[in-house]
């Protein structure tokens, strides 16, 4: 019996006919799996699944998700990237840093600030939601202006954040951006592509960041993370989730804080 694969036409075109139907027949299908998004075991003869491609400047690794997970496609990531993800895959690789800081915000015109990432559970009506907080090192000026200014919040506004006064509300959804998981660890914030093309790194981390089993139960429950925004020195490093949220809290109530639901990447809807 053959294995219940998904290979869509994209993946496909990259690794080619020949190696797709091998795939599908089961000859080069793999007995069993770890989701590369939910991080538990998957087994091709019984959970129907798909194939998703990670491709960077030089490699390209195909892996294996549960199809309630995510679709069979092809995620673009760094080199460096994509090499964090392939020893998450095979255990090579130590435990990385809680929160540690990325490249970007690539989408935010004079980009390439450092962002800090740290991610928690949020409870909004009785739920508890997967969350990352974005925090910059530095104020972010916006391009050509002289001062030293901090325009980090208005930058994300005008790519569609919103403003938030209430942490009890849930966040907007944002069209066309996503969280990538790999693994069942964090690997970056996807934005829209120039034209309407492959998704690109808004922020990406140096090295792929660890999330708590709680973090990935949530994740698997909503399909969406709510990405919180604010500026340098308006949030910190906070060792509790209790205490995220008073931080969380005391921005929305200062105006420095914005906000984005977001799915995975891949998974439909915005």
């Amino acid at each position: 019996m053959p294995p219940m694969l998904d290979v869509s036409d994209e993946v496909r075109a990259e690794i080619g006919d020949e190696e797709a139907d091998r795939l599908l027949v089961g000859d080069d299908a793999p007995r069993s799996y770890d989701c590369t998004s939910c991080r538990t075991p998957g087994d091709p003869q019984n959970d129907r699944t798909s194939t998703v491609l990670f491709v960077g400047e030089e490699t390209a690794v195909l892996a294996f998700a549960h199809a309630t997970c995510i679709p069979s496609q092809v995620v673009t990531v760094s080199e460096e990237q994509l090499q964090g993800a392939v020893a998450s895959i095979t255990g090579d690789s130590p435990a990385p840093a809680a929160a540690p800081a990325g490249d970007g915000p690539q989408g935010v015109p004079g980009g390439q600030a450092v962002l800090g990432i740290t991610s928690g559970l949020v409870l909004i009506g009785g739920e508890l939601h997967p969350a990352l907080v974005v925090e910059p090192t530095a104020p972010i000026a916006r391009p050509g202006s002289d001062g030293p200014g901090d325009d980090f919040l208005p930058l994300l506004i005008e790519q569609g954040f919103v403003p938030v006064t209430d942490t009890s509300a849930l966040p907007a959804g944002l069209a066309g951006w996503s969280v990538l998981l790999a693994a069942g660890q964090l690997h970056a914030v996807l934005q829209p592509g120039a034209d309407g093309g492959r998704p690109v790194s808004w922020w990406q981390a140096h090295q792929a960041l660890s999330v708590t089993d709680g973090w990935r139960a949530a994740v698997n429950k909503t399909q969406r993370v709510l990405v919180y925004a604010a500026p340098v020195g308006s949030i910190g490093q906070q060792p509790r989730e209790d205490l995220l949220r008073d931080a969380l809290d005391k921005a929305a109530a200062a105006g420095r804080l914005v906000a984005a639901s977001m799915p995975l990447a891949g998974t439909p809807g915005a």
